[in-house]
């Protein structure tokens, strides 16, 4: 028998590793917010050989789940339907458990990177550069398909990196230009610079930063700033920083999961800041 809408509801996040997590901080934060004291949601370390056995042993007080490495394409065979924002990046970081037992995917990373950078003012660009080319750079060539007018580039490591990212360009239908990750100073001269590189990797740029930075998205949040993100700040320009993405494609999710909305961004924000002072 499906939960009723008074029930004690439950929700987590999945992934390996999952540990240092923020999104139970942050879904916490929206359930106190709104009030919602028979809520709750926490984590579990899960792999893909993991992941049926555990969705198939919930029950019906489930809402839903989010999904972060490496589980994001590895739950797609396992929904009913996604969505087609999940689609056009075969990703999947949120699952909507409904009360007929029916697995809903999708994806709020994209929509999240959209909302981060309207919330800093950027609407609409010429071009952009994206710094890397795993599974969020496709997440912000998505992103960049609803915001971006013109050529993207993308500094990359290899020949079949290179070729990843043209093909999903072409599926995205954006205008995508590889360069050599050698050449990534030039990317900073951008309009929009996207960072979707592991810790320490962009460190060896700061020093190329331009006297007159336009913006800068670095998806990291921990540590932070990055050394990046704070030469780019102090020669004036504007930084979006992982913490917005993750605040951003949270509500999302919280919205989903709950039926409530708006979700409490600014709640959830000054929670996961605390979390994040306190590490």
């Amino acid at each position: 028998m499906p939960a009723r809408a008074t029930d004690a509801r439950r929700a987590a996040v999945l992934g390996k590793p999952i540990a240092h997590s923020l999104s139970p901080v942050l879904h916490r934060a929206a359930y106190e917010s709104l009030g919602l004291t028979d809520w709750s949601y926490d984590r579990f370390e899960i792999d893909e050989a993991a992941l049926p056995g555990f969705l198939d042993g919930l029950g019906p007080e489930w809402a839903g789940l989010s999904l972060t490495m490496p589980l994001k394409r590895a739950v797609i065979p396992l929904v009913d339907e996604i969505s087609e924002t999940a689609a056009s990046v075969d990703a999947v970081n949120t699952v909507v458990l409904t009360g007929d037992g029916r697995r809903l995917g999708d994806n709020t990373d994209i929509p999240g990177m959209v909302a981060a950078l309207r919330e800093h003012g950027i609407e609409q660009v010429e071009s952009a550069a994206i710094l890397g080319a795993g599974a969020t750079a496709s997440s912000a060539l998505a992103a960049l398909a609803r915001i971006c007018t013109g050529q993207v580039v993308a500094y990359v490591r290899s020949d079949a990196r290179a070729a990843e990212m043209r093909r999903w360009g072409e599926r995205l239908d954006v205008d995508v230009r590889t360069a050599d990750w050698d050449d990534a100073e030039q990317a900073l001269r951008a309009p929009l610079v996207i960072a979707t590189t592991p810790a320490g990797t962009t460190d060896a740029l700061a020093a190329a930063v331009p006297e007159r930075p336009t913006t800068l998205f670095d998806v990291l949040y921990e540590p932070w700033p990055t050394e990046l993100a704070a030469r780019w700040s102090m020669f004036g320009g504007a930084v979006v920083s992982g913490l917005d993405l993750l605040v951003h494609q949270a509500v999302l999710q919280v919205e989903q999961m709950t039926g409530r909305s708006p979700a409490p961004l600014e709640a959830m924000r000054q929670a996961g800041e605390k979390a994040l002072a306190a590490r």
